[in-house]
């Protein structure tokens, strides 16, 4: 009879968050997860995620990248951030340029990762605008360019959202010995 009734209040709860908006679903879920209720926040994100809401598609994949309010799982984070990614959003192709950088969900491909940080660069994403400059600053995924390294390393220390932010992270990675960090904010004049 316990059984029963927990299927039954499965059930109801199923089909009342299939009558949910993706919108309000996703803005439940974002709430929940913003608190770290992670294990609440993921059934509400999953549904808004499948009717096709990218910032819910987004923070999915955060999900199972971290393992929050679920096992981590590299292929679905990469699944969900290429769903995401490709309605446009910065942050998951951020997000998806990592997984390429580090082969995590899928085969390691530095080239089409920097495309994917290119893609967030261009949307003003700051993490994208640092991305694409460390890569042409290393050569890596595309040629080597200090010109183009210094022009993308300057908008991300200089991006409003997150500059700030990248800036003390270089210099604190500078001031532990980092021979690239020290280069970098060289480049910048930023020492």
């Amino acid at each position: 009879m316990k059984q029963l009734i927990v299927m039954i209040l499965a059930m109801m709860v199923s089909l009342s968050m299939q009558a949910q908006s993706a919108e309000k679903l996703y803005d439940e879920g974002k709430e929940l997860y913003d608190a770290k209720n992670y294990k609440a926040a993921l059934p509400k994100l999953k549904a808004a995620a499948e009717k096709g809401h990218k910032k819910a598609q987004y923070r999915l994949g955060r999900c199972y990248d971290k393992g929050h309010g679920t096992a981590e799982n590299d292929k679905l984070a990469a699944e969900w951030y290429q769903k995401s990614a490709s309605q446009g959003y910065a942050k998951a192709q951020y997000q998806l340029g990592k997984c390429y950088k580090d082969g995590e969900g899928v085969t390691k491909d530095k080239k089409k990762a920097f495309e994917l940080f290119m893609q967030a660069a261009k949307q003003e994403n700051a993490d994208g605008e640092y991305a694409v400059g460390k890569a042409y600053f290393k050569g890596k995924g595309v040629a080597a360019d200090k010109a183009q390294a210094k022009k993308w390393l300057l908008r991300a220390v200089k991006n409003e959202k997150g500059g700030d932010e990248i800036l003390a992270d270089l210099k604190k990675e500078a001031a532990d010995g980092e021979e690239d960090a020290k280069a970098m904010l060289a480049l910048i004049g930023k020492k």
